[in-house]
């Protein structure tokens, strides 16, 4: 039975993913940190809907630095990490407080690379390892207003590049799916009239749902995707990248 460790599976598109993969057969670990109440409920349903696969609840504040060996103790088998955790701030970045930026390089940056180094070798034992970050668009294209977002997310899709040349004999692959704009909770904090005016920029003409991000992400995870590795993947309707 092949295992998935989700960060972030209490969040819109991480719940998506946990959908689409246990529909595919996996066994998941779905993370969460205050999003008890979703996380339950997606469990219940997994459970029912697939009772021949298992579905744990990980509870852990990414912000922490205990959070790894949290996470680690949980783990018995894995073949697979996604990061679909993550968190923004907006804003003048000449005005942003050093602890926001800080906070969103240890969420989203430092401790996941800790935890990739802690995993490393549950990945390597079945040869089909896999590492999925859910970067950003704006970690290519960088946004105003969002500096520090997209600086952790720009430091993903490096990483990424980097370490899946020391892990590819290994038979890990390491990626980065970066979305454009999505309909999750976190783009409904703008207006209705704002939220048009961005979709009005976009070829595609509308924001994607977040199936059409969980699709690339359980991608990822084929066996036949074993020669795709160390790449970002920009899934935006066209636009900015």
């Amino acid at each position: 039975m092949q295992w998935a460790l989700i960060l972030g599976a209490s969040g819109d598109i991480g719940k998506q993913t946990a959908v689409d993969l246990a529909k595919a057969g996996w066994s998941l670990y779905l993370h969460y940190f205050k999003g008890k109440q979703t996380a339950v409920k997606l469990q219940k349903q997994l459970h029912e809907r697939y009772p021949d696969q298992d579905f744990l609840l990980i509870q852990a504040d990414l912000s922490q630095n205990s959070s790894v060996s949290q996470i680690i103790s949980q783990l018995f088998s894995l073949n697979a990490v996604i990061f679909a955790q993550g968190t923004t701030d907006y804003g003048l970045f000449a005005e942003a407080a050093p602890q926001a930026l800080s906070k969103m390089l240890t969420m989203q940056v430092e401790l996941p690379l800790q935890l990739i180094q802690s995993v490393q070798d549950k990945l390597a034992l079945s040869g089909q390892g896999r590492v999925v970050f859910v970067g950003s668009v704006y970690g290519g294209a960088g946004s105003a207003m969002e500096v520090g977002y997209s600086t952790v997310k720009g430091a993903l899709s490096a990483f990424a590049s980097a370490y899946s040349k020391e892990v590819a004999s290994l038979g890990i692959t390491v990626n980065v799916i970066a979305p454009g704009a999505v309909s999750t909770r976190m783009n409904m904090t703008f207006s209705a009239a704002e939220r048009a005016e961005v979709a009005a920029e976009i070829p595609a003409g509308y924001f994607a749902q977040t199936s059409e991000i969980s699709y690339w992400i359980k991608a990822f995870l084929d066996k036949q995707a074993g020669y795709l590795t160390g790449q970002t993947i920009y899934v935006t309707g066209g636009w900015l990248k």
